[in-house]
């Protein structure tokens, strides 16, 4: 259940998107959420967040969605970047990206997914070695969002453990205009502001501060921004899932055939009142696994954020599917705004992690099955 608090900003942020609308400019709706407090609420205040965690910042970005124009570097930039560098970065790095990131005025994207790899973390070929002081980072992404628009990346890459000698995941903060830091437009047949784009890593030089945290914890820091992506995945997918209920809830109760609302036949009630059911559920979840993760039980939410992710995205394509085949005809016209959700819907399932392979999160971690790979 929402506290006080947590209606309140629903409310404020819902007023929000509602000015701004499906055809929001995501420029101007990021500067004036930045104004508002609404970009930094999940950081510290010490570094100007409003000092809640991922339960508020998932609700900025559900209202924005259900709203109509959700922002996806809310996913990036505050969820994943800033919640790293919160908890991991230097004092240096906290002051002089945090406040930033809260306030809008500078953006992070994160680069993980490779050509190769997907966003397996054991097959990232994205290498760094130690050259004096330095850092030198080689390799390639794909898929990343907003490069173009962001000051830095957060780049996952790998090191050597000199005892070990496996390689381990480290994070790096790579500025735009890094001398062999180069990027590439991916032709997306999604239409959305934020664009994709392919990155070469090739032999960009870095000094030794550009590393986030500790070059021996590996895996921990990684997933310390993954949990967070997948429930802010969650919060756009159910955001967009509201969006597309509500308005054919609101043709299904004006449209009329044969003298009465389409919305009286159980053949078109009953599957939205289904929809209704499943985004609910999938809320739930999302809201276990957000308290868990500001709670500090990274396990716990480790497997509540990627149900949360799978159930939200189902739910999603559901919601979007069943609201375009209740406007019919009309569902595929600009003026209502639905037909470019089918392709944007199919995002959650897909991004940032399959749903196959959340099952097989869920096999192996929670039923303790055995593996198939």
């Amino acid at each position: 259940m929402d506290t006080q608090e947590h209606k309140a900003l629903r409310e404020a942020v819902s007023a929000l998107g509602k000015r701004h609308g499906r055809t929001a400019d995501a420029t101007q709706l990021w500067s004036e959420a930045g104004k508002l407090g609404y970009l930094g609420v999940n950081l510290p205040e010490e570094y100007g967040g409003g000092g809640g965690g991922i339960s508020e910042l998932s609700i900025v970005l559900e209202e924005l969605g259900a709203a109509g124009c959700p922002l996806l570097m809310l996913v990036v930039s505050p969820a994943i970047c800033g919640t790293v560098i919160a908890r991991f970065g230097t004092d240096a790095q906290k002051q002089h990206w945090l406040p930033a990131l809260a306030d809008g005025t500078r953006l992070m994207a994160f680069g993980i997914t490779e050509p190769d790899a997907g966003s397996n973390s054991h097959r990232i070929t994205t290498t760094a070695r130690k050259d004096g002081d330095d850092w030198i980072l080689t390799g390639r992404k794909v898929f990343i969002s907003g490069v173009d628009i962001a000051d830095a990346t957060l780049i996952v890459g790998r090191t050597e453990d000199a005892r070990t000698g496996r390689l381990k995941p480290c994070l790096f903060i790579v500025p735009r205009y890094a001398p062999g830091f180069t990027r590439r437009p991916i032709d997306m047949e999604l239409n959305a502001a934020e664009k994709q784009f392919e990155l070469t890593l090739d032999d960009v030089r870095l000094p030794a501060d550009a590393l986030v945290g500790d070059e021996d914890a590996g895996l921990l820091q990684l997933f310390a921004g993954l949990n967070p992506e997948r429930i802010m995945t969650a919060a756009f997918a159910i955001g967009m899932g509201r969006y597309a209920l509500a308005k054919a809830v609101e043709y299904a109760r004006d449209r009329q055939v044969w003298n009465t609302p389409i919305g009286a036949h159980q053949a078109i009630a009953h599957p939205l009142a289904q929809a209704h059911i499943d985004l609910e559920l999938a809320r739930l979840m999302m809201q276990k696994a957000a308290r868990l993760y500001d709670a500090g039980d990274d396990m716990g939410a480790g497997e509540a954020a990627n149900m949360a992710k799978y159930a939200a995205g189902e739910a999603c394509v559901k919601a979007v599917d069943q609201a375009v085949h209740t406007l019919g005809g009309n569902g595929l016209t600009r003026e209502f705004g639905l037909a470019s959700l089918i392709t944007a819907a199919r995002v959650a399932r897909i991004a940032p992690v399959s749903r196959e392979m959340i099952l097989n999160y869920v096999s192996h971690q929670t039923l303790g099955l055995p593996k198939s790979y």
